[in-house]
């Protein structure tokens, strides 16, 4: 990460306490793009003792805030959606990586594959972000 890169993913940090709940550790952050990894815990999981589907969705949505905001412009989620596609299970290690599809003056658009420490895709994260034009740092 160069230095606006490091200085937008800490300030990101320092500033989301549900992300830092998560532990949530910021692989890498590009223009347009990031990597973050953590671990399910067991308070994480539902009643089949398997993760809440809204753990995965809330990776998946850092992972679109991260990326969107990496040009340092404010941006704000303001549409998502999701598809599980593999149980995800106590102990796994997911890693969500952001793509960008689209950069555009207001909007963004971004795709986020979250997979497991096999490397198995557990879940397909589509997010358009809003510009506000504003600097984060």
């Amino acid at each position: 990460m160069d230095n606006i890169h490091n200085e937008i993913a800490d300030h990101m940090m320092q500033h989301d306490a549900f992300s830092k709940w998560l532990g949530i550790e910021v692989l890498e952050i590009k223009e347009g793009s990031c990597k973050l990894r953590m671990k399910i815990r067991e308070e994480m999981t539902n009643g089949f003792y398997v993760s809440h589907g809204g753990i995965i969705f809330s990776l998946a949505d850092s992972a679109l805030a991260f990326a969107c905001n990496s040009r340092n412009n404010l941006s704000l989620a303001m549409d998502c959606n999701i598809s599980f596609l593999k149980q995800v299970n106590v102990r796994d290690e997911l890693t969500a990586e952001a793509t960008e599809i689209h950069n555009g003056k207001s909007t963004g658009v971004y795709s986020i594959t979250v997979t497991n420490q096999n490397n198995q895709q557990v879940a397909l994260f589509k997010g358009t972000c809003f510009r506000t034009g504003k600097n984060l740092v």
